[in-house]
């Protein structure tokens, strides 16, 4: 299982990532609030600005105060390292 930090010591799992949102748009306002409504919504802002959204295929929504593309390029970067298993292989 690969993670990745999201600010302040907080990881998600890499492989249960649907998708890395911006919190500006009404509907994703909408899909925030929805969330917390129903009790999967997960802040991982330590109170300061939400900048990022990200949806895991769980349903739940995880908030976090750092760029959607800081999120995205540690994701990718997470991608290209190999998993140990692979590693053994060779």
């Amino acid at each position: 299982m690969k993670l990745i930090n999201i600010g302040y010591g907080n990881m998600v799992s890499a492989n249960r990532i649907i998708t890395i949102v911006s919190p500006e748009s009404a509907p994703i306002k909408r899909i925030i609030q929805e969330a917390r409504d129903g009790g999967v919504l997960i802040d991982a802002t330590y109170g300061r600005r939400t900048r990022a959204v990200i949806i895991m295929d769980s349903g739940h929504v995880v908030l976090s105060s750092i760029q959607p593309e800081t999120v995205a390029n540690r994701f990718v970067q997470t991608a290209e390292v190999p998993d140990e298993e692979e590693q053994s292989d060779e």
